[in-house]
């Protein structure tokens, strides 16, 4: 109908618009241009049906990307947890706000854990403190405060370097930041005074510092205040210095008549006078060891003679003096080395390094052993020398090596302690000096200061001593390293 409607309308205009022309021609036409008009219509209408279709194509293909990204995404925000392909929004979403309260209730633990953890550092007999990777103060309990003296609130971080001064415990932090290892450093710690009237009353402390790296360049440091067993260490100390020095007289006067009565008395009396007279001398010398070594620790470097001094014709000397005790026991001294080695040292002080060392090898080595002395001369950087022309320093390393069980792993880390004795076990036949040629020696040790003396005294020339066990002989190892002057080089060495 709507067709017959349209071609009458069309007819009706053409004949109204053309009445010249005949009635045979005007039909004719009129139906061209409705066949034209009509392939158009259906045409534009195809058209616009492949169009839309194409773009709800289109449409949907970004929808699925969208949506395979968004599961991707969910996946990874949720943990891993599976997410059903064909599921609506409701169980991701169900799924996503389980998460989200899972991971609060997470970040309330952790915080709970912290906030424990926090408690814990405040009632620690030790100082803690946390810097970030700027050095600014992040949390500090309250044994840090009244050790390093400051006042901190947990508000913004700041500057460490606002709250306390210590050029040390800055190195201690920038160490461990840059090595990514665990430090320890030991320092005086002088409090800064904010006025003129507390200035008496401040005092400097020993602190010790653990240092450990942490996450994001942070740092944490452990602080330990050692002052009271520094003030224990010396009052001990000066109390052994006075008994020491009110012993000194009476000794030596007991000594002197000991002697005196050695020649008037008859056997059994002058054995025992004898005897008595040996016990004296043993503790008159521990008296005067004592005393020397509290004077090289007070000052080490005092009143050293530094001369040039040939360490193989020291060795040799001291050697030769200690013969007729090796000879009990037909000890030999094997030596390797050059045939000089000249430094800058006191003689004297160097005599009762070797002296010590090798009175030691021979207590404590086997019967027919073989005592080892080797010198050798080494280059060693020098990373304090401010300058790269002195980095390089020449050292003298000397080795000696008894025959004896070595040092017990128990004893290694207090050698070098005043008045320590070592495992009764490596004390296999102890000599006395105090004997005549010919008599067996007595079974008594020594005084247990020997090594701490010689440790002393090679601290006081710049130098270092460690002891352990030869991984070939077994025999206790002692190392020693002295500087050696330039100047003093020998050509043959």
């Amino acid at each position: 109908m709507a067709r017959a409607s349209l071609f009458s309308g069309i007819c009706s205009v053409v004949v109204t618009a053309e009445p010249d022309r005949t009635l045979g021609a005007t039909p004719k036409r009129c139906m061209g241009s409705i066949g034209d008009s009509n392939s158009s219509l259906y045409r534009g209408s195809q058209m616009a049906i492949a169009a839309f279709f194409l773009g709800l194509a289109v449409g949907i293909g970004f929808w699925l990307c969208q949506q395979f990204w968004m599961r991707q995404q969910l996946r990874q925000w949720l943990g891993g947890l599976p997410i059903d392909s064909f599921g609506s929004y409701t169980p991701i979403m169900s799924r996503l706000r389980r998460a989200i309260a899972w991971m609060k209730q997470e970040r309330q633990e952790l915080e709970a854990q912290l906030e424990t953890g926090r408690q814990l550092l405040q009632v620690a007999p030790i100082g803690y403190l946390q810097v970030d990777e700027e050095n600014q103060l992040l949390w500090c309990n309250s044994q840090a405060q009244e050790i390093l003296q400051m006042k901190w609130e947990p508000s913004s971080p700041r500057l460490l370097l606002k709250f306390v001064r210590s050029y040390e415990l800055d190195q201690l932090i920038d160490n461990t930041r840059q090595q990514q290892k665990a430090q320890v450093r030991e320092w005086v710690f002088h409090p800064a005074c904010q006025n003129g009237s507390e200035m008496g009353k401040t005092r400097s402390l020993t602190l010790r510092g653990y240092s450990w790296p942490l996450a994001d360049g942070q740092v944490g440091v452990f602080l330990e205040n050692r002052q009271p067993l520094v003030t224990l260490a010396q009052n001990r100390d000066r109390w052994m210095n006075d008994l020491a020095h009110e012993l000194k007289t009476p000794l030596t006067s007991i000594s002197l008549v000991a002697e005196a009565l050695q020649g008037r008395l008859e056997p059994p009396w002058s054995q025992r006078v004898e005897r008595l007279s040996g016990e004296t001398n043993r503790l008159i010398k521990l008296v005067h060891d004592w005393l020397e070594l509290t004077h090289l620790e007070v000052d080490p470097a005092d009143k050293l003679v530094n001369t040039s001094v040939d360490i193989c014709a020291l060795l040799q000397s001291v050697w030769q003096t200690l013969e007729p005790l090796a000879r009990q026991k037909q000890l030999n001294f094997e030596y390797s080395g050059p045939a000089q080695v000249s430094i800058e040292a006191d003689e004297s002080k160097l005599y009762r390094v070797f002296l010590n060392i090798l009175d030691n090898s021979i207590r404590y080595s086997s019967p027919q052993g073989t005592i080892q002395a080797l010198i050798a001369t080494e280059l060693f950087l020098d990373r304090r020398s401010p300058s790269p022309r002195n980095q390089e320093q020449e050292m003298v390393q000397i080795d000696m090596i008894d025959a004896g069980s070595g040092f017990s792993p128990s004893d290694l880390p207090y050698i070098f302690d005043r008045l320590y004795r070592g495992d009764p076990a490596r004390a296999r036949q102890p000599l006395d000096r105090t004997s005549s040629p010919g008599k067996p020696y007595s079974t008594s040790s020594g005084s247990g200061l020997g090594l701490a003396i010689a440790q002393q005294i090679i601290v006081a020339h710049g130098g270092t001593i460690k002891a352990s066990n030869h991984p070939q002989t077994g025999g206790a190892w002692l190392q020693l390293q002295l500087p050696r002057d330039r100047g003093a080089l020998d050509p043959g060495s």
